[in-house]
Order: C-alpha cells, then structure tokens, then sequence
C-alpha cells in the first residue's frame, strides 16, 4: 500500500502489525500531520465478527480524551477498506521497553502513573479495556505512556464509574464463542479465566500483572501452556518482587501485590486509588522523606501542651489582628511544580481539569497536561508556530494565534478539541486574543490598539488606543469592564 492514497491519507510507511490490524503512517493531506492508520488484514476484512471488533476498538476510543489514551481522529471506509486515524506516535511499546529487564524505579512509578491515570478515564466514561498488556502500552519520545488497542474493550454506558457488569463472554454482540475468555492468556485477572462477569478491577489485576513484569523482568504467572499458566492465575502466589529485584521498594511490592489480589473485593478497588498510591510512593522516593520520632522525656507531655497552648494564643491573636487590619494586595503564598521536561512554557490556559500550555524552543506549539501535574501531550495541528490564547466557556473550542512567515502580527484559529480542522476567524491580525465570557465576541490587540469582533471574527472595531503595546486581554464576567496589561520590552504595567 506503500505510496498510495486512502481517503485524504498518503501511505508513508508500514509500521507494523498483528492478527487484528497493520499500522501504516500516513500523511494527513488535508491537515499537513502524520497520523497512524490501521487497516484490518485482507482475510479478515470480510469477517462480520472481526470487523465489528474493529469498529469497536474505534468507538471505544474515540470516547476517550486523555493524554495517556491514544488519540483516534476517525474511523472510514475507503472503497473496501475500513481504517482507523489515530494520533502518530514516535517511541517504542513497553514490551520492547522492558525486553526481559527491570526498568529503574523512576521509570516504573512515572509510567504507571500515567497508565493507572488513563485507566482511570476510561473506566470513568464506562470503558473497560480488558487487554492490558506491555505490548499495548506505547511510551513516546518524551517517556509518555500511552494506552492502545481498545479492540477488546466492552462499553457500559450507564456506568459512570466502576463499569460494573460488562461480562466476558459477549453473548449479546457473539464476538467470542459461548463461554470463551477474550484477553491474553499471562495477563488476564482470575475472573477472565474463569469467564465471569467483568467490571474495572479486572483491569486492575492487569496492570499488577504489567508493574509485576517492569519490576522484575519477568511474568508473574508463567508456565508452558495455557492450563499451567491458567492454574498459575487461579491459585498460585507470583515469587516476591523485591526476591527477583532488592533494588526496588517494599511499599512497590506492597502496591503490586493490592492489585493482583485474586478476590476483587478485596483488590485495589480503582485505577484513581492504584494512582494516588504510585504517586505518594514517587512523591517520597523523590524527596527521600523520613518519618522522624523523638525521643520521649518525663516532660515531653506537659511540655508539648503548653507549647500547643502558646501556639493557639498566638494564632488567635493573628486572626483578630488581620480581621480588624485592612486587606491588602493580594500576594503569591506557595507555588506547586506541575511539569519537569524543562522546556519553556507560558500562555497557559484551562478548562479546570488539563492546562493547554504554549511551549517554545526554536518553534512554538500548545501542549495539554492534567492540572495536578505530570507529562505533557502535544495537540496536533499543522502549524508550526502556536500559541494558545483562550478556551472556549464550553471547553471545545481552543482560541490560538499563529505566526507565518516573516509576518510581524499572527493570524487568529478556532481550534476544536480533543482533535479537529482548525478554523480561520475573519482576516484578523493581531498579537493577542480572549473571547468574552459569554462567548459572543472576541476581543484582540495590534500593537497599542485593543479591538472587538463578532466571534467568528467579522466586524471588527477599534476600543481604544493605549500609550503602549497590550496582552494579557480579559473581560469581566459582567461585560462591563476590560482588563489588559501594557508594557514596554524593559517593564510592564497593568
């Protein structure tokens, strides 16, 4: 296929492939990107069954919008050939990451927050995955992991967590045979072996299984055929991880072994729970901290309740004190380090949940990231200089501003999230933008001249004119008054 088009894809390469699909990157023509298409095998092609698995491992992941989920942009059919566009990635699957070696602790507690993090969206929106493997975790170029291959994956739309319910056995799609198990064999959870009902634990006992074999190397439950490993599953306990590996932590072992609990009830009962525990753990391997006891003195009680007693009078008269004191101006109290890939950021915006970040080296793009910190994700877009501006009140649209050329003023986009076309407002030209709460009008700087426009960038007008250049454009949720900041290249003012 090598040369050819499909749809708007021009076919670069062959990527790889499986027994459900051959990856080629392909040229979007329409957007100027790489994606990854995925094409079902010729023999499978015409398999009702197989290609329902397809077209659900689509509808699965396009559900999902998270950094650690690979990205699908669209599912088509072009003559005979149905495809999947997902996001392109550059990197290697964790299968060849490991390669029968540990990885270091670092890597292991960074990647599996990023994959319990994914995990955690997924069973969110209903989805469970049921597939969890190395071979389907891919960790891009900036150590990132990302979750692929929802081919097994089992919707529940009416859970809204948990996904409760979604059983193995598709009696009602006959995706499986009666009384099958779907999965592979060395990481399914005991339940899948025995063809219960599933609900997001079992993705769980999974991922103890993927942690397992990061920490050591090597599968916690192994054996020559399908029966031994099964029985492996069901009733034996996997060689101690720190027995295989000293170099890594109890409380990591601790962690694993939460997750490969045989009895659900008594497993890890979510991925935001596995998450919060890798974080903790990467939180004091990071800062080395110790709990420190002191020693006790015949005194120390009665001492540390008169210090106590101090304290409280002293706190009291610092509440009565700025209660009767006018306020002042407000001040920065402590500040919290969300990303640590030491490239240069700014311009951030948010819808709450992730931040779209502006990163810049010798080009700029926009980048997104979850508020409580972690690795950053690319949004794709075909140009090269970008810089995010403002995000819809509805979080679907993002406002970004780019430079072409030589040009000395950027060209103002509508940007659709989690992937889209971009969209030119009007002939604008400016430095800086910001939509009005309400979303009905836009508001945009060139140079020392602060103008509006209808939201779709028609009918501009000019507001006013300031002794210097402006940024930092806002409007009062009232619609009343206009905050912007203007300064020279050596100061700025608001």
């Amino acid at each position: 296929m090598l040369g050819q088009t499909v749809s708007h894809y021009r076919i670069i390469e062959k990527l790889g492939g499986g027994g459900m699909g051959v990856v080629y990157k392909a040229e979007d023509t329409e957007l100027g990107r790489f994606v990854a298409l995925k094409f079902l095998p010729d023999d499978l092609a015409r398999d009702a069954q197989a290609l329902e698995r397809f077209r659900r491992e689509a509808r699965a992941a396009s559900a999902l919008n998270h950094p650690n989920i690979c990205t699908i942009y669209e599912i088509g059919k072009d003559g005979q050939q149905s495809f999947i566009a997902m996001e392109y990635l550059e990197g290697a699957t964790l299968k060849h990451r490991i390669a029968g070696k540990p990885l270091d602790v670092e890597s292991i507690l960074s990647l599996g927050i990023d994959i319990a993090d994914g995990l955690s969206a997924a069973h969110a929106k209903g989805v469970i995955h049921r597939d969890i493997k190395p071979a389907n975790i891919f960790v891009n170029e900036r150590g990132q992991a990302k979750i692929l291959d929802f081919g097994l994956a089992k919707i529940n739309p009416h859970t809204g967590s948990g996904a409760l319910g979604a059983p193995t056995i598709d009696s009602q799609e006959h995706l499986t045979s009666p009384g099958s198990a779907v999965g592979t064999v060395a990481y399914m959870s005991p339940e899948q072996v025995r063809g219960k009902e599933l609900d997001a634990r079992t993705d769980l006992f999974s991922f103890g299984a993927v942690l397992y074999e990061m920490c050591t190397g090597t599968l916690p439950f192994r054996g020559e055929t399908s029966g031994v490993i099964f029985k492996a599953i069901l009733d034996a306990a996997p060689v101690p991880a720190t027995r295989l590996n000293p170099e890594m932590p109890p409380e990591l072992e601790r962690i694993i072994g939460k997750a490969l609990e045989k009895d659900r009830d008594v497993r890890c009962q979510s991925a935001a729970e596995l998450c919060a525990d890798l974080k903790r753990l990467k939180r004091d391997t990071t800062s080395g901290s110790r709990e420190v006891v002191g020693s006790a003195s015949p005194h120390g009680f009665s001492r540390s309740w008169l210090a106590a007693g101090a304290l409280l009078i002293v706190v009291c008269a610092g509440i009565a004190f700025w209660a009767m004191a006018s306020p002042g101006p407000p001040r920065v109290t402590s500040t919290t380090q969300l990303t640590r890939d030491g490239i240069p950021k700014f311009g951030a915006v948010t819808d709450g949940s992730r931040l779209f970040i502006t990163e810049r080296t010798s080009n700029s793009w926009v980048v997104q990231a979850s508020t409580s910190g972690g690795e950053t994700s690319p949004i794709p877009t075909s140009f090269t200089n970008v810089v995010a501006a403002d995000i819809s009140t509805d979080h679907t649209q993002l406002l970004i501003s780019t430079f072409f050329g030589t040009e000395p003023e950027a060209q103002f986009w509508t940007l659709p999230l989690p992937s889209g076309a971009p969209r030119r407002l009007g002939s604008l030209m400016g430095h800086t933008a910001s939509w009005s709460p309400d979303g009905r009008h836009l508001l945009f700087s060139r140079g020392s001249d602060l103008f509006a426009a209808n939201a779709d960038g028609s009918e501009p007008r000019k507001l006013v004119t300031a002794q210097q250049s402006l940024a930092c454009i806002r409007e009062s949720p009232d619609g009343k008054r206009i905050r912007f900041t203007i300064g020279a290249a050596d100061q700025t003012s608001g």
